[in-house]
């Protein structure tokens, strides 16, 4: 059984290439996944996927059950986790159809479920998130993009919106000033639910627009799909070279 999975954002709801042995149904105390799990072989390795927005890209980033997803990846022995994310280039480095490899995160998010850890405990618990990524995951997807020729950046500050609204120019001057240097709105809690669960985490981020107030003056989702697919066929390569080399 795979010990790795690879959570897929908006742009890989499924994942091309990868050779099917089975859907996993599985069941968690806090409801349901956004849906089966799905094994087989990809990049030569073993591996299991999840579609965090559903199978048809339904879910919405505030809607996403993240400790069910967790909690399901867990329950089946998986270890170490890559989660691709679409986000929006704040610092002027992050360009459209780029990949970067955070090496943290802000989270701006609220009213999510975003611990293991608040019923019938018999004491508080508190883990560390001084390094939010496991150090081993990111350096091999940095080598990874390397060696598979992808533009990928190995640095910056993830910042966490709640959305489903893409945010304001002046939002984005905080996030900015606050040092964050990419806006996402799935990177938390999911990354804080696999540190309390002992999951070695890192995010495959694909640069798919400037940020409001960094680009054009309107955002469309037309531009967005043009970025997504050009960026994401660069991160199937970059995980094919990623597991080959595990």
């Amino acid at each position: 059984m795979s010990k790795i999975a690879i959570i897929g954002g908006t742009g890989l709801t499924s994942l091309s290439g990868l050779a099917i042995s089975e859907r996993e149904v599985v069941r968690t105390p806090w409801g349901e996944p956004s849906g089966p799990i799905t094994h087989g072989t990809f990049g030569g390795h073993e591996v299991a996927f999840l579609a965090r927005h559903g199978s048809g890209h339904t879910i919405p980033p505030h809607k996403v059950n993240y400790r069910s997803n967790i909690w399901a990846l867990k329950k089946i022995g998986i270890e170490s986790v890559v989660a691709v994310a679409a986000v929006g280039g704040i610092h002027a480095d992050f360009k459209p159809t780029m990949i970067a490899i955070p090496n943290q995160i802000v989270d701006y998010t609220w009213s999510r479920g975003h611990t293991f850890f608040e019923d019938d405990l018999a004491s508080v618990v508190h883990v560390d998130f001084t390094e939010p990524y496991c150090a081993d995951l990111r350096a091999g997807l940095v080598r990874a993009a390397v060696d598979a020729r992808v533009d990928a950046l190995d640095w910056g500050t993830y910042a966490t919106s709640q959305g489903p609204r893409l945010e304001s120019a002046a939002e984005i001057d905080k996030l900015e000033r606050d040092g964050c240097h990419m806006v996402g709105m799935t990177g938390m809690p999911e990354a804080g639910l696999a540190r309390e669960a002992g999951l070695r985490y890192a995010h495959c981020a694909v640069v798919v627009n400037a940020a409001a107030g960094r680009g054009a003056a309107t955002i469309t989702m037309e531009d967005i799909e043009k970025n997504l697919k050009v960026g994401m066929r660069s991160t199937l390569k970059l995980l094919e070279s990623f597991l080959r080399a595990l």
